[in-house]
């Protein structure tokens, strides 16, 4: 075959924004997109960040930053700080009135100004309740007023191959095009579901929370299905972890280890174990627990970026076809 046959690779660019340990790039990547563009303020993060993609430009602070510094991207991500929205706070949420959460405004700055073809947004759910839904109207309102068409949808990563319980809002913007949107977050056909048989004299169905894995002689054992890890991944002795554990038959339980939090996210082993590391075990620990909680689980992005790129490819498909029409008469 020659090489005249092959089909060349369609490539596109994706720039990240409020980028954690990179769950969105990892995923983008794995669908084939060109990372660009990392912005993240977390020391901890960027050390991670900078061992795995040392040649991406970085920045730190969102305030600071202006579209001339984000190279050319058709995609741009942004996790906005999720801490003055979620209903894991304890006490009034400040949505985005808060410190942490209004950063979205400073990331729609840099849309508005540089309008890339996409922008997708993650966020807990708790955003759609945010001071009774107005927070989430500012968002949605905010991306319209700038020429994006919207689609959300709420997806929880335990149907995505990952043992975790977590669900999340998932905003896909598209500038001046209200077809894509619904194309990523949304199948046109429904599958067959998983049922399980039940009745009056069947079996009681048992949560998935309260099924175990392992050893029952020398242990560990292990929940079937995790809670969110990110309600998990405090520094403390509450119930907040306690809820996803370890057990063992002589009575011990310990918390999911960094390495173990990593995996029920989708990120590869060890993912956030810095080279340079000169903490101590426990500080370590701590950090790693902070930066995997607080991270995207990577098989949900890369579903959404895989389909999105699908997306791009058929529009760019149709738009050159469109522009072929005027040639194609004169011919004619």
């Amino acid at each position: 075959m020659s090489n005249n046959s092959v089909k060349p690779t369609v490539k596109f660019r994706h720039a990240s924004f409020f980028t954690g340990i990179g769950g969105f790039d990892l995923a983008f990547e794995r669908a084939g997109f060109e990372l660009m563009f990392q912005c993240e303020i977390d020391s901890f993060c960027n050390r991670i960040l900078k061992q795995h993609w040392p040649k991406v430009p970085k920045a730190t602070d969102i305030r600071k930053v202006t579209y001339e510094q984000v190279p050319f991207a058709e995609v741009w991500t942004a996790g906005f700080p999720c801490q003055d929205i979620s209903v894991a706070r304890m006490g009034p949420r400040s949505g985005l009135r808060g410190k942490r959460s209004g950063l979205f405004y400073d990331f729609a700055r840099l849309v508005g100004e540089a309008l890339p073809r996409v922008v997708l947004v993650e966020n807990v759910s708790g955003l759609l309740s945010s001071h009774g839904g107005r927070d989430f109207q500012i968002v949605i309102r905010t991306l319209a007023k700038l020429g994006y068409a919207i689609g959300w949808r709420v997806f929880n990563s335990k149907n995505f191959g990952v043992p975790q319980s977590r669900q999340r809002v998932y905003i896909v913007g598209c500038y001046r095009d209200w077809q894509t949107p619904a194309e990523v977050l949304f199948e046109s056909q429904r599958r067959k579901r998983n049922v399980v048989t039940s009745g009056q004299d069947g079996k009681k169905t048992l949560s998935p929370f309260k099924k175990s894995f392992g050893d029952s002689v020398k242990g560990p054992i292990v929940q079937g299905l995790a809670y969110c890890f990110y309600a998990c991944s405090a520094r403390h002795t509450g119930t907040d972890w306690s809820r996803t554990y370890i057990s063992y038959p002589d009575g011990r339980v310990r918390r999911l280890t960094p390495r173990e939090g990593e995996g029920i996210q989708g990120f590869p082993t060890n993912w956030t174990l810095p080279n340079d590391a000169t903490e101590n075990p426990d500080e370590l620990d701590t950090l790693r627990y902070h930066a995997v909680g607080n991270a995207v689980t990577v098989p949900v992005i890369q579903w959404i970026a895989k389909r999105l790129k699908d997306a791009l490819i058929r529009k760019g498909i149709e738009e050159k076809k469109v522009s072929t029409l005027p040639e194609l008469a004169g011919v004619l």
